[in-house]
């Protein structure tokens, strides 16, 4: 048994598809078969483009609903029931979303409105019998777990970099409109102000395939780590201990309580891999780490290590890789 399915198409400030949407596309077409695969662009001041909706299309959407709510859709108790009347409207019985915080929350939300079943952060989703079953990795990625949901109606957020995007020949999606008016119970947190982080260039790091993180021993200069991930084309994390001391961002925080990452390479940099932070990166393709210290946690679920001083490996390291670069 095969169901339609809605994808949420999460999109830059640009209008730009995010990455992981993508791979939701390619997996909403593998999962529904002959049935048709929706997909939700949230109306919050960004138009979808023509280019962009000839790209869903190659990914499988076959139908696009421009959503529209009278309140501001960035806040999760509005998604939710956007979503929720869309839901109902396109009779799915799946419903994709990137991970991500915002995107659990409005899962959860959701969840408690219509009963339906929910998983987070999996790393595959297939259909076993009629039912929906996710592979995901739980207890700081030291288990790998099959989760079956039994409720008609499934909710699943998919890691980034978990599916290989594909794409087909296909016709123009049906563009609709999708208006909701939505309750004064979702009304009652209003936003006040949004803070856009200005654009650096770097992808996204809950999203990007190769994340290079600063730990304690950058001792605060990011540099190096930065001009590294500027070759390799990754984006910049950190551990716990670099935000709290305010060398970055805690937008760049890796482990537990901050970003939870899957790129296929991952580079750690002075980092010595304490539990809050492995639990955060785990499910990484490939790992590297540096660090000065030979008894370092990280050294434990490394590919490949390098014992030695970031300040004297790091510049030896871009060095080559620029000249390998041509």
């Amino acid at each position: 048994m095969t169901a339609s399915v809605l994808v949420l198409l999460d999109h830059t400030e640009a209008g730009a598809l995010r990455a992981p949407v993508r791979e939701l596309l390619t997996l909403a077409r593998s999962l529904a078969g002959a049935e048709a695969v929706h997909a939700a662009w949230a109306l919050d001041g960004v138009e979808p483009s023509a280019s962009v909706l000839e790209e869903v299309a190659s990914l499988g959407a076959t139908h696009v609903h421009r959503l529209s709510a009278d309140a501001d859709l960035h806040l999760s108790a509005v998604l939710a029931e956007a979503l929720a009347s869309l839901l109902d409207a396109t009779g799915a019985g799946l419903l994709l979303l990137e991970s991500s915080f915002e995107n659990s929350e409005a899962a959860a939300r959701l969840a408690v409105t219509t009963g339906a079943g929910v998983i987070t952060d999996a790393d595959a989703l297939s259909l076993v019998d009629g039912r929906f079953v996710a592979a995901k990795t739980v207890f700081a990625g030291t288990w790998n777990t099959s989760c079956a949901i039994t409720a008609p109606l499934a909710i699943v957020t998919v890691k980034p970099n978990s599916v290989v995007v594909s794409s087909v020949a296909a016709a123009a999606p049906v563009v609709s409109e999708h208006a909701v008016a939505v309750s004064d119970k979702a009304r009652r947190v209003t936003l006040v102000e949004r803070t856009v982080r200005p654009e650096s260039g770097r992808p996204d790091l809950g999203s990007a395939s190769v994340v290079v993180a600063g730990g304690r021993g950058t001792e605060g200069d990011f540099s190096l780590v930065e001009e590294l991930a500027d070759v390799i084309g990754g984006a910049v994390g950190a551990t716990r201990v670099a935000t709290d001391e305010g060398w970055i961002g805690h937008d760049a925080q890796i482990g537990q309580t901050g970003v939870t990452i899957a790129p296929k390479l991952y580079v750690g940099v002075g980092v010595s891999g304490a539990v809050h932070h492995r639990g955060g990166m785990q499910a990484s393709g490939t790992i590297v780490a540096i660090n000065s210290d030979p008894d370092a946690p990280i050294f434990e679920i490394a590919d490949f290590g390098v014992v030695g001083d970031l300040f004297t490996v790091l510049p030896q390291a871009v060095a080559e890789l620029r000249r390998l670069k041509g």
